[in-house]
């Protein structure tokens, strides 16, 4: 089996930040915070790690140009999450080991975490494996809907949801394992047919479920890595969070 690698969802403008600096790149404790997430998925084991760009690339590349084991993706148009996995098809081709997928707006993603799903994943030998949170207030994520088995069975969206479905705590965080080939699949399978017309990862889990192959979900996700990052006063959250768990300030 090949080393496992990574792909960082790193495209997006993030219009809510109020700047036209890509999201990634605004500093969380004076670094960009994709930065951090590259450091937990390295630190963890994962040298060969996929970002995919889009809104200013060529920033972001220049910001990633001092490290080791990066690789690069376009995608031109925000089609989704999706769609933006399937714009490292090429590279992804020839792989035949685990695959994680993250957002490079979750710099608190932590690398035990990632190690844990890894692990996790590689025993049980799965198509897919979802590293997921137990929230107490799961207002406005992803549920994830088991079967009477207590099998993953797919991800609902808040506004989808039903009253019983609602009240379910435990939540997508966009963390995902997947094997490389059984991801590939899924994707030449996903349609648009939604409000958006986008192309939504979400549904690659339970398309290869009913496909017959095995999948999963695990809540190994601790608190502070549902710390997301949409607007500036979420930013200062985080990086209050940051500093409580000793995280270095750096000037990088």
């Amino acid at each position: 089996m090949n080393q496992p690698m990574a792909i960082v969802l790193a495209a997006g403008r993030g219009t809510r930040m109020k700047s036209d600096l890509p999201k990634v790149l605004f500093p969380a404790l004076g670094r960009p915070m994709v930065h951090w997430v590259l450091d937990a998925a390295q630190a963890a084991g994962i040298q060969n790690c996929l970002v995919v760009v889009g809104y200013r690339g060529d920033d972001v590349r220049e910001h990633l140009s001092e490290r080791t084991g990066i690789s690069y993706a376009v995608q031109e148009q925000q089609l989704g999450t999706g769609h933006a996995v399937e714009m490292c098809r090429s590279q992804l081709t020839a792989h035949n080991g685990p695959v994680l997928i993250v957002a490079g707006d979750s710099p608190m993603i932590q690398a035990d975490t990632i190690s844990t799903l890894l692990s996790e994943f590689q025993a049980g030998q799965y198509a897919c494996l979802l590293g997921t949170l137990l929230k107490e207030d799961p207002t406005g994520l992803g549920r994830i809907v088991r079967g009477t088995d207590g099998r993953f069975e797919r991800i609902v969206e808040q506004k989808d949801a039903s009253a019983t479905e609602q009240q379910i705590k435990e939540v997508n965080m966009s963390t995902y394992m997947f094997d490389c080939q059984a991801l590939l699949w899924a994707l030449s399978k996903l349609e648009n047919a939604n409000a958006q017309a986008e192309f939504y990862l979400t549904d690659c889990p339970e398309i290869l479920r009913r496909d017959g192959r095995k999948v999963d979900a695990v809540p190994v996700l601790k608190p502070c890595e549902s710390l997301s990052i949409n607007t500036l006063d979420e930013l200062a959250l985080v990086e209050d969070k940051m500093r409580e768990m000793g995280y270095p300030e750096t000037g990088r």
